[in-house]
C-alpha cells in the first residue's frame, strides 16, 4: 500500500502529514446532516500542498471529482494563490491513503469549503517561498513577486524557483494563515474558463473508471440477490455453482456471491443457485401517497383578513439517480490489508464501512476514487466495496464487481417521494398573508419560504419510507420548490395577477429579485402573449447559498404532447470560479431536472422495482432537450458558493405554470406528464 511518505518520495519530497479523522455520514435527504468546521481540519500547510525539488506542486483533498469540474476550479484557486498556470499543479483527491479527511462530496460544499482551505495554505506557501527568498537575498519582501513558479527581485532581476526555496522550509510547522488570501476582485487564473483539467483523457477514453481497472489475477464477481426487499433467506444450495469450473462461491452469512474467471461464468454461477425464501406483502407506488397522507396533520384556517385563501396538495414520485456507470470496485486483499477502488463521493466514509464489515483498523484499509461520472447523490455508501472485498477475501483473488444496471435501479437508494400540504393566503392588492406548508417524506431542504409573509408556519415530517431513501441532487428543495411556487402561480391567478408582479411584490431578498428579473428580462416575459398551442412560466428561489430563477416555454401539438421549446435560467452563487464550467452545470441540472419533472418515476409493488430498466424507465433524450440560455450574475463581492445542485431546483414549477397558461390546467404531481390529461 502507497502511503503518504512513500508518495511524497516518489516526487521528491519529505514532509510529513498530520491528518484529522473522524467516523462521519452524508447530508441525507429528509435528514440534517453535519458539515466539519474547517478548524476540524489539519491546518498545517504540508497536510494540504507539497513542492518538490524541481518545483511540481501538488495539492491534496479528500474531495471527488463525479463530472462536477471541481478537479479543475480547485486547481484554478491553488494557482492563482500561487501564480501559476493551472499545468504546474497537480490535485491528489479522495485517496484516504494520501489526502487529509473529508466527510464527501457532497451538498454544494466543495466551493464553499474546500477551496478556502486551499487557497489558505497556498497563499500561506507563497508568502513564506517571498519571505525564505527575502532572507536568502537579504532584501526587503516588499521588492519582491512571485510569478511561474519563482520569486523574481524587481530591482535586480534576479529569480529562484520555488523548488530551491521550499527545501529551506520547516513546512510542517508552518500554520495556514486567512490573511493573506487573494480576494475575487484580483483573480488572475481563477474567474476565468480555464478548460478542463484532463479533459482529453476523458474525450479519447484513455481515463480508467472503477469499471475500467484491472489487476493481475483478477476474478469477476456477482451477488446473489434476494427476489424483492426484505425477504429472509429460509435457505440456499450453492452446490451446482460449485461444481463449475473456475467458479468460487463465497457465503457469509446471508451474503452469497461467485467469482470467477469472466462475467459470463459468474453470472451462469449465480443462476445456478437455489434458495428459498419467505417475503411479505408491501405496498405499491399507487398506495403511497394515501399512506404518507394518513399521517397528515390538517391544514388552519387561512388569515381572516385576506380576500382570498388556497389549500392544496402536491405529490412527488421516488425517482432513480440512473448514473451512466453503475456502481463499481475493485478489492484486492494483501497480508491482511485491504484496498479498494471504487466511484464513490465518501471515500473515507466507504472506509469506515469496510472497516464495520471486516473488523479491521481503518490503517489498514486504503480506498482510490478514480474521477467518475455519474453520482448526483446517489454514490454515498459503500455497498458494492464491501460486497467485492467479501467475495476477494473469500476467492483468495483480487476480484471485480459491477452491478447491473437492474441491480442499480433496485438496490441503490432513491430520491424520497413525498406529500406536500399547503395552506395560504392572500389579499386583493397581492400581498401575502398566511403561509402553511407542510413537507412528508421527502426532505427539509428548501423548505423555508423566501417570500414576505407574516408567521410562516413550515413543516418537514419525518414518514417510513417503504423504499429505500438517500441523497440526491438538490435534495428535496426539488420537490419543496415545486410546491411552493407552483403555490404561488396558483395565488396570482386567483386574484387576477402577473404571476413574476406578484413574486416581485412578495419579496424582499435582492438576490432573489435580481435573478428573477435577469431572467424576465432575458426570457422578455413581459412580451410573451399565452395561447392554446403556447404556454410560458416562471419560478425562482434559492439554496445552498446559490439563487435561481427559471423561466420556460412550452407547446402543444396537435395531439396535446408537450414540448419545452425554450428555457432560460438565471444563476447566482457570489463569485464566479469559472464561466464556461458554472455555464454546463446550470445546463446540465437543467437537462436533468426535465426528466424528474415530466416522466421519470420508480414503480413498485410486493417489495420489487418493476421498471428497472432504461427500456422501462424514461430519462431526458437528445429529443427532449430545450434551447437553453443560462445568465450568470457574478458577484466578485460575495465568497463563491457551489453550484452542482441548487440550478435543477427551478425547471419543473416553470414548466407546469406554463402547462397552466396555456391549458387552465394545474399539474401539482412530480412527474407531471402521467397526470396532464386535457
Amino acid at each position: 500500500m502507497l502511503e503518504r511518505r512513500a508518495f511524497l518520495k516518489t516526487l521528491g519530497g519529505v514532509w510529513v502529514l498530520f491528518v484529522f479523522d473522524e467516523g462521519a455520514r452524508p447530508q441525507e435527504s429528509g435528514g440534517h446532516g453535519h458539515h466539519w468546521n474547517s478548524e476540524e481540519l489539519p491546518q498545517n500547510v504540508s497536510a494540504w500542498l507539497h513542492i518538490a525539488p524541481s518545483g511540481s506542486i501538488t495539492a491534496f483533498t479528500g474531495k471527488v471529482e463525479v463530472g462536477q469540474n471541481i478537479r479543475t476550479s480547485l486547481t484554478q484557486a491553488v494557482a492563482d494563490e500561487l501564480r501559476c498556470a493551472p499545468a504546474s499543479v497537480q490535485l491528489v483527491m479522495g485517496d484516504t491513503a494520501l489526502t487529509p479527511f473529508d466527510m464527501g462530496t457532497f451538498g454544494s460544499r466543495t466551493t464553499p469549503t474546500m477551496a478556502p482551505i486551499l487557497r489558505k495554505m497556498a497563499s500561506t506557501a507563497r508568502e513564506m517561498l517571498v519571505e525564505e527568498a527575502a532572507k536568502q537575498w537579504s532584501t526587503d519582501r516588499g521588492s519582491l513577486t512571485v510569478g511561474d513558479g519563482c520569486v523574481r527581485n524587481r530591482a535586480s532581476g534576479k529569480t529562484v524557483g520555488f523548488g530551491e526555496l521550499a527545501a529551506g522550509i520547516d513546512w510542517p510547522r508552518m500554520i495556514g494563515k486567512d490573511d493573506w488570501i487573494t480576494p475575487a476582485t484580483k483573480w488572475s487564473v481563477a474567474g476565468t474558463s480555464v478548460p478542463k483539467i484532463n479533459a482529453r483523457n476523458f474525450v479519447t477514453g484513455e481515463h480508467k473508471y472503477s469499471s475500467d481497472h484491472k489487476l493481475p489475477g483478477m476474478l469477476y464477481g456477482r451477488v446473489f440477490r434476494p427476489p424483492s426487499f426484505g425477504a429472509r433467506l429460509v435457505s440456499a444450495d450453492t452446490t451446482a455453482a460449485a461444481r463449475m469450473p473456475g467458479v468460487t462461491v463465497v457465503r457469509d452469512g446471508d451474503f452469497i456471491g461467485v467469482a470467477a474467471r469472466d462475467e459470463h461464468i459468474a453470472e451462469k454461477a449465480v443462476a445456478a443457485i437455489a434458495a428459498k425464501w419467505e417475503e411479505k406483502p408491501q405496498i405499491s407506488n399507487a398506495e403511497l401517497f394515501s399512506q404518507l397522507k394518513s399521517n397528515a396533520v390538517p391544514l388552519q384556517s387561512a388569515a381572516q383578513s385576506a380576500n382570498t385563501s388556497l389549500k392544496s396538495t402536491y405529490t412527488i414520485a421516488y425517482i432513480a439517480h440512473t448514473p451512466l456507470e453503475p456502481r463499481a470496485a475493485v478489492a484486492q486483499w494483501n497480508n491482511g490489508k485491504l484496498t479498494v477502488w471504487t466511484g464513490t463521493q465518501r471515500p473515507f466514509g466507504v472506509r469506515t464501512d469496510l472497516a464495520t464489515a471486516f473488523q479491521l483498523p481503518e490503517t489498514q484499509i486504503r480506498v482510490l476514487m478514480p474521477d467518475t461520472g455519474s453520482a448526483y447523490g446517489g454514490k454515498h455508501s459503500g455497498e458494492c466495496a464491501v460486497e467485492a472485498a467479501r467475495l476477494a477475501k473469500g476467492a483468495g483473488k483480487p476480484v471485480k464487481l459491477i452491478w447491473t444496471r437492474e441491480e442499480e435501479f433496485t438496490w441503490a437508494y432513491f430520491r424520497p417521494a413525498g406529500v406536500i400540504e399547503v395552506g395560504s393566503a392572500v389579499t386583493q392588492d397581492g400581498t401575502l398573508a398566511a403561509w402553511e406548508f407542510h413537507n412528508y417524506l421527502s426532505g427539509p431542504s428548501g423548505l423555508e419560504t423566501p417570500y414576505a409573509v407574516p408567521n410562516p408556519s413550515v413543516h418537514f415530517h419525518p414518514v417510513d419510507s417503504p423504499l429505500r431513501e438517500g441523497s440526491y441532487r438538490g435534495l428535496a428543495a426539488t420537490a419543496n420548490h415545486f410546491a411552493r411556487e407552483s403555490h404561488m402561480d396558483e395565488l396570482a391567478a386567483a386574484i387576477g395577477m402577473d404571476p413574476l408582479a406578484f413574486r416581485l411584490k412578495n419579496l424582499t431578498n435582492p438576490r432573489i429579485r435580481a435573478v428573477l428579473e435577469a431572467a424576465t428580462d432575458r426570457f422578455g416575459w413581459h412580451n410573451v402573449k399565452p395561447s392554446s398551442e403556447r404556454g410560458f412560466g416562471l419560478a425562482c428561489g434559492t439554496e445552498k447559498g446559490g439563487y435561481v430563477a427559471c423561466c420556460a416555454e412550452i407547446s402543444l401539438t396537435s395531439s396535446r404532447r408537450i414540448r419545452i421549446e425554450r428555457v432560460v435560467e438565471a444563476w447566482e452563487c457570489g463569485a464566479i470560479v469559472n464561466p464556461e464550467h458554472l455555464k454546463n452545470q446550470v445546463e446540465g441540472a437543467i437537462v436533468m431536472g426535465i426528466g424528474g419533472a415530466l416522466f421519470e418515476a420508480i414503480d413498485f409493488a410486493d417489495g420489487r422495482i418493476l421498471n428497472a430498466r432504461l427500456s422501462k424507465y424514461r430519462v431526458p433524450r437528445f429529443s427532449d432537450a430545450p434551447k437553453i440560455e443560462v445568465v450568470l450574475i457574478d458577484r466578485k463581492d460575495l465568497p463563491s458558493a457551489g453550484a452542482g445542485e441548487t440550478p435543477i431546483v427551478g425547471i419543473a414549477p416553470a414548466i407546469a405554470n406554463a402547462i397552466y397558461s396555456a391549458t387552465g390546467k394545474r399539474i401539482r404531481s412530480m412527474p407531471i406528464l402521467p397526470s396532464f390529461q386535457v
